[in-house]
């Protein structure tokens, strides 16, 4: 029987052996699953708002926990899994205050009798989910689909398995009827299987553009809908009248996000030459700052790397970046050691056919590059495969909300602020880092039939 190890990036040592499921026990949770829909799908409003709610309770009753097991099998500093809990709370709360609001019917006025559109839910949807945001990234997806009466089964990344059994029990302990949410522990393997399965409706992934693409193609043939939540390498620009303290510091604290492994952190930073000198100084003084070390300690900034081949991965790119010109003023070096740590590390001088320019560094990884003017930067954050986020600083806030709305290719582009997912907004990208939205009312109408009813 194939076993799942979830791994400690801190020393290299194995937390837990787990047994994968077989094709049949997959086959007979997605079964389950359906049959508990067949049932969720007319429970009124009200009674997902209390259970919604009584997940977040239990969320938060166990966030230290959570929040230790994510350090375990992904090192997250402990401060940032607590955060992270909390989140994943917050949208729990969204969607029982909101759900019903956002699935009421719509009457069009029309030579009906009465027309409207109605939101129904599909049945049991399919989620892929990642390693580096271990709790949050499932109940983005979570909370909706359950809030408008759809189901669940999760193919979770196979270095957190305790994370995606947590969920499951999470759910349980909530009070949701039996079977409406459930974890598969299987592999990348199984995935195309478990799209076949006639009972699965909809597939839903955050990951690489890589696997956004195979997971999209096998659902298109099937003709299953799908949302696809990949790859960034956001630009923040920084324009000669932004404030450069304030910049920096924002600009920091969103590449070291998550020890620099998430899709939103800010990567690409595209500066106007003339504050080009000042923003680097300041930048550096602020990244020299932060604390790397083991994140179940006090004061930890930047954790492990979730895996080793991850971490030598990433310093491969680093080495290249150099080798194609790039200045390496800060880390760029790996410890020692049978870890995955990778230190905060600053690239200046990277040019547009540079690897640090065209491809996502998911790590703390900064890529400094020079703008000639505010044209050449909105030119350079634009050109880019991928559109997930952005951001820009200046002081003329006017100016910037319309460079934000009207110029810049993203999904979500913010002002003076570093990009962040929020339970009342939609998000998501375009370009190479996919299609659809969750959160907001945008994402829970991803996965409801948008039924039409005409009354003569």
């Amino acid at each position: 029987m194939m076993e799942i190890h979830s791994i400690n990036p801190v020393n290299g040592k194995i937390i837990q052996r787990y047994n994968a499921h077989t094709d049949k026990q997959v086959d007979k949770k997605i079964m389950q699953t359906h049959t508990a829909w067949l049932n969720w799908r007319n429970s009124p409003h009200n009674e997902r708002s209390r259970l919604l709610l009584n997940m977040s309770k239990t969320l938060l009753v166990k966030k230290d926990e959570l929040a230790r097991l994510m350090a375990l099998e992904m090192g997250k500093p402990l401060a940032q899994g607590v955060a992270e809990v909390e989140k994943c709370a917050t949208v729990c709360d969204y969607y029982a205050a909101n759900a019903a609001k956002h699935l009421k019917d719509q009457l069009i006025e029309t030579e009906a009798s009465k027309s409207f559109i109605s939101f129904q839910p599909l049945g049991v949807m399919f989620a892929i989910m990642p390693w580096n945001f271990p709790l949050w990234q499932v109940f983005r997806f979570l909370a909706p689909a359950l809030a408008a009466g759809n189901c669940g089964v999760l193919k979770h990344a196979s270095n957190v398995p305790g994370c995606a059994l947590a969920i499951e029990d999470i759910v349980k302990a909530a009070g949701f009827p039996q079977h409406v949410f459930q974890t598969l522990l299987v592999g990348s393997n199984k995935v195309d299987r478990i799209i076949e399965n006639k009972f699965i409706q909809a597939v839903t992934i955050t990951g690489s553009t890589a696997a956004g693409s195979k997971v999209a193609q096998k659902a298109g043939s099937l003709i299953k809908k799908t949302v696809l939540e990949l790859g960034g390498s956001d630009a923040y620009i920084i324009l000669e009248d932004s404030d450069l303290e304030h910049a920096a510091e924002i600009c920091v604290n969103s590449r070291l996000i998550n020890s620099g492994q998430s899709c939103i952190a800010a990567k690409r930073f595209i500066v106007v030459k003339s504050v080009e000198k000042e923003f680097t100084r300041l930048f550096l003084e602020k990244m020299q700052a932060k604390t790397m070390g083991d994140p179940l300690g006090n004061g930890v900034d930047i954790g492990p790397q979730a895996r080793i081949d991850l971490r030598d991965d990433l310093h491969k790119q680093v080495k290249l970046a150099v080798k194609q010109g790039a200045k390496c003023i800060l880390g760029g070096e790996i410890t020692k050691g049978n870890n995955a740590y990778y230190p905060a590390t600053i690239l200046t001088k990277v040019k547009e056919d540079n690897v640090a320019f065209e491809e996502e560094l998911f790590g703390p990884v900064a890529a400094i590059i020079t703008a000639k003017n505010e044209n050449d930067a909105i030119r350079l954050a634009n050109k880019s495969i991928f559109g997930l986020g952005a951001a820009i600083f200046t002081s003329d806030k006017k100016h910037g909300e319309l460079l934000a709305a009207t110029r810049i290719e993203a999904g979500s582009c913010f002002v003076n602020a570093l990009v962040k997912s929020d339970p009342r907004l939609p998000f998501g990208g375009i370009k190479q880092s996919g299609y659809g939205r969750e959160l907001g009312i945008f994402g829970i109408h991803e996965f409801v039939n948008i039924k039409t009813v005409y009354v003569a």
